[in-house]
């Protein structure tokens, strides 16, 4: 009602310029409204929707567009309206409102109209402009972002996700992707579509944003969708293209460093240890190995990971940086995994490798230096003094020391074989896995767990130690009055002391050798107590016995 009343009161004030002694030999136009943009005016032969009122000179209201609740559609100058309306037409912008005069020789004449326009009358028509389109229009396309790069564009057949907003040629929004707060995801091309919004697709780039607008014949018709958009209504997308794909796409690799030496590269069944940034083909980050500062570990070619990762991370280096992206097929599908990574998304990730190697690895060595003359080199047993300084395949120091045995249990069992047959003054490096370093735990706040260790070592002395299981020999024959010689106030009995004083004293006259690296008091007392087989505290002759005595090849107490 108030609208009808302001549409009155500007339809009065336009009557007070119609006095009765000027003629009206033409229509006349005044402008109530005018859009600050107009793409388009109404031409000759154009298809026109507009709402109107229309009212006689005294603010009799006759007809209006209002009220029976629809645009009124028509071609202009094409004698389907009255001749000063198809004039008043042309040349108005969508939005446009204007009040138009017209005398009865442009309307309905002397004759009139039935019973609702008499003869010779003059017409007065509130006029709004809501569409205007022509039978000769295609899809009009206006890209207002650009991104900076675009190694792809949409193609006939590829899948696309992309957010719209839909409205009308006058700005009624009729529909939005983004008050859903989900993309629109659909094949192009191939009819999935309206003509127009598949046509308007093609060429675009992940990150650009366009509007396409199409006339009715390639959108809605003549019938619109029976809701929120008429018939024969022009559509205008704003569209944000977000991602892209083709049900054929592979995985795609961009090397962005790779190390200039490289002596070894994935194969499916090596266990790979490496960092990430994960991201949508629009630059939405989902997640990332650095925020929970560890690596992701895990084995590749065998399906622990989505299918192109799989494949993404066959055939890296140490230390290569790549960037996998891979299609929705290859990744998470058309589920997706929930608020993350949306349906038939595409995936981006930006790859690290820090390490990785197989279970059947053994501990690999090269030698840096080795010296001329090597007369002797070490073997199981043996204690040596070297030093080291330890890395992860990634360089980065965690350890530095000097002095270690090479016997079981003593070290890493991968530094076991890799201090094997060196000579003093030697120097290798030593790659050792992890089932033979600090295995899938690691070293709380120095080894991760599953690690690759890199050693570069020197070996700086060696002593040569005893036979697998002895942890004393004789040099020499011994003596057949052995006990008697330990049992020194001839008490028939060897106490605590005596022992040790008689072991002391054939390592220093060179007659028998301890094991090295070890506290040689505890390595005696440990002798005296298999000697001590009552466990008295005492040895008595009868207890007395030599190893060889015992079916053993050497002649170990």
């Amino acid at each position: 009602m108030i609208r009808h009343v302001f549409y009155l009161s500007l339809l009065v004030a336009f009557a007070a310029c119609d006095a009765p002694h000027v003629p009206l030999d033409d229509i006349f136009i005044e402008k109530t409204f005018v859009p600050e943009q107009c793409v388009r005016a109404v031409k000759v032969g154009d298809y026109v929707r507009y709402h109107y009122i229309g009212m006689f000179p005294d603010g009799t209201k006759f007809d209006s567009s209002y009220d029976r609740g629809s645009t009124y559609n028509v071609f202009v100058g094409k004698k389907q309206l009255i001749q000063g309306m198809d004039k008043a037409l042309v040349g108005m912008c969508v939005n446009e409102r204007s009040l138009v005069k017209i005398p009865p020789h442009l309307a309905y004449g002397k004759q009139g109209y039935g019973n609702i326009i008499p003869p010779d009358s003059i017409l007065h028509f509130d006029v709004l402009l809501l569409d205007v389109w022509n039978p000769e229009d295609g899809v009009q396309i206006n890209t207002y972002h650009m991104p900076t790069t675009c190694s792809r564009k949409v193609e006939v057949s590829d899948y696309v996700r992309y957010h719209y907003n839909g409205t009308l040629l006058d700005g009624t929004l009729f529909d939005s992707s983004h008050t859903r707060m989900r993309t629109y995801d659909t094949y192009v091309g191939i009819g999935w579509l309206i003509a127009g919004m598949d046509q308007g697709l093609l060429g675009m780039c992940v990150g650009e944003r366009r509007i396409i607008t199409m006339p009715p014949a390639l959108g809605y018709g003549e019938n619109g969708d029976g809701s929120d958009i008429p018939g024969q209504a022009s559509l205008v997308f704003d569209v944000v293209l977000l991602d892209l794909h083709n049900p054929r796409d592979g995985i795609a690799v961009t090397n962005q460093q790779v190390p200039q030496s490289c002596t070894r590269k994935t194969v499916a069944g090596d266990f790979v240890r490496y960092h990430y940034n994960g991201s949508l083909l629009d630059g939405t980050f989902f997640d990332s190995s650095y925020s929970r500062n560890r690596t992701y570990d895990t084995y590749v070619g065998r399906g622990y990971v989505i299918a192109g990762m799989d494949e993404g991370l066959i055939g890296v280096c140490v230390g290569e940086k790549r960037t996998i992206t891979i299609p929705p097929h290859l990744a998470y599908g058309e589920e997706g995994t929930g608020s993350k990574i949306p349906g038939s998304a595409v995936l981006v990730f930006d790859v690290h490798i820090i390490d990785f190697h197989n279970p059947s690895d053994n501990t690999e060595f090269t030698v840096t230096y080795k010296p001329e003359e090597c007369d002797k080199q070490t073997k199981k047993g043996d204690f040596v003094k070297y030093h080291y300084n330890a890395s992860l395949m990634d360089v980065s120091k965690w350890h530095s020391l000097s002095l270690h045995w090479i016997k079981s249990n003593q070290v890493v069992p991968g530094m076991e074989d890799g201090l094997m047959d060196m000579c003093v003054g030697e120097r290798r490096r030593l790659v050792i896995p992890p089932h033979l370093g600090y295995g899938e735990r690691g070293v709380t706040d120095e080894v991760p767990g599953s690690a690759v260790l890199v050693f570069d070592v020197e070996l700086v002395e060696m002593e040569e130690g005893l036979p697998e299981g002895y942890m004393f020999i004789w040099n020499e024959d011994v003596s057949p009055d052995l006990f008697s010689e330990m049992d020194k106030d001839n008490n028939e009995l060897v106490e605590p002391s005596e022992f040790t004083d008689y072991i002391i004293r054939q390592v220093n006259e060179g007659k028998g050798r301890l094991a090295p690296g070890f506290d040689p008091y505890r390595i005696i007392d440990n002798m005296f107590s298999n000697q001590d087989r009552d466990g008295d505290g005492k040895i008595t002759a009868a207890e007395f016995k030599l190893k060889a005595d015992e079916a053993a090849a050497h002649d170990e107490l």
